[in-house]
């Protein structure tokens, strides 16, 4: 955290106009509110003086016990928040904005004409570059994030787009991973000869981005201990209608090795009970994968169809706990995973990922291991690629024993 000199008062009540700015709801803005006042509160209580400073945070999140080994338990919700809450008014000293932890874009309202330009682009994306559905969906919903940030740039026609624009609207992504960042740019820079090729802007921009090349094995997949799997199944409560579910959706990551996306899209219809294999088609790649049916995993889902699912209309397998029993909405289950986790307190010795895809990560490293090739891992986890696969390579396996599916009873579709 980098030492700033601000005045505290006046910097807190900043921070809250630019929450109130971006839309931030009424509970998030009372949140940050408590924590940003009890600091306030903490600076004169300890005659630490009226400016923010990376010492006045410091010595306030020790204050409450906030450090990263303390707070990993189920009811730490707060701590984590208010460590949260020091972060996001340290980053607003020192970069003068806000950025969103979580973007809710069904709340942005686009201007109409940039609205009626992003949907001609959909439909130029689907017929002329042949986009897959889900990576159309993660495009406008990039593309609807950049011009809301152009609206909040003053820019109310596309036209008007500046090469400032691009390189502010980049450098408010910082705090994503590169990969990530480097995937927007590209989506922007799409859209950007888009705009060029139907006479919108009257010169091309997209150079203006800057070139982001991410080596395809710059990281090494995360993976589990083989005893850190085993508790967090066992902790997961199978008595409850929540257990039930998560335990089906987390041996389906971690035996199965199944995207996070394709669990939460599973549909009743492609549980094939009577050839004992889950059928689907990948939403990543579009392509269709067969899965076998073990007894583990088919227990565990007859478990939670029979007495944890409730009764509705809707044809996908897993849905919320709590009415009116939607579907899971996004493509992310990270949620699942961390509560399990912090109810076994499960550590990790170093930092890495700990969300549904980690656990597929896992699959795979211990396929590799056991001595599987490539191909067979590839057709596991629904690689097109054996590309994708390699990667796996570069994972240490030393610490890890067992496999957690036997790739002889796997039977793929062609």
């Amino acid at each position: 955290m980098e030492q700033t000199k601000l005045q505290l008062g006046r910097l807190v009540a900043d921070a809250l106009g630019e929450t109130e700015q971006l839309g931030y709801s009424r509970r998030s803005r009372n949140r940050y509110r408590a924590t940003w006042e009890h600091l306030i509160e903490f600076s004169r209580r300890k005659e630490l003086g009226d400016e923010f400073s990376a010492n006045l945070a410091s010595r306030f999140l020790e204050e409450y016990r906030v450090r990263d080994g303390q707070v990993n338990g189920p009811g730490d919700g707060w701590r984590r928040h208010m460590a949260f809450g020091i972060k996001v008014l340290a980053d607003f000293a020192k970069n003068g904005r806000i950025e969103r932890a979580f973007t809710e874009v069904q709340a942005i309202h686009l201007l109409p004409a940039m609205q009626n330009t992003l949907r001609d682009y959909e439909e130029y994306c689907k017929d002329r570059l042949h986009l897959r559905p889900w990576t159309l969906h993660r495009r406008t919903t990039e593309l609807t994030i950049f011009l809301d940030f152009l609206h909040s740039r003053k820019a109310r026609t596309l036209d008007q787009i500046q090469a400032a624009d691009l390189s502010e609207f980049v450098s408010c992504r910082d705090h994503l991973q590169p990969k990530t960042v480097a995937r927007i740019v590209s989506d922007v820079r799409s859209f950007l000869r888009f705009l060029t090729m139907r006479g919108i802007l009257q010169k091309d921009l997209s150079a203006e981005l800057p070139k982001i090349r991410i080596p395809r094995d710059a990281t090494i997949p995360s993976v589990w201990d083989h005893e850190l799997i085993v508790r967090l199944l066992g902790a997961v409560d199978r008595s409850s209608a929540k257990g039930k579910r998560d335990y089906a959706i987390l041996l389906l990551a971690c035996r199965l090795g199944l995207r996070a996306g394709d669990i939460r899209t599973l549909k009743l219809d492609d549980l094939r009970w009577a050839d004992s294999t889950i059928e689907i088609t990948q939403a990543k790649t579009g392509t269709p994968l067969s899965l076998p049916l073990t007894n583990e995993v088919g227990e565990a889902l007859i478990d939670y169809l029979k007495s944890g699912r409730p009764q509705t209309a809707h044809r996908e397998v897993f849905l919320k706990v709590k009415p009116p029993f939607d579907p899971f909405v996004g493509n992310n289950l990270h949620h699942i995973v961390t509560y399990w986790r912090l109810l076994s307190g499960i550590n990790f010795r170093s930092s890495q990922k700990r969300g549904i895809h980690s656990l597929r990560h896992t699959l795979a490293t211990r396929l590799l291991e056991k001595g599987t090739p490539f191909t067979t891992i590839a057709e596991i986890l629904g690689h097109t690629s054996l590309e994708s696969t390699r990667i796996y390579a570069k994972a240490d396996v030393e610490a890890l024993r067992g496999v957690a599916l036997d790739p002889e009873e796997v039977n793929h579709g062609n």
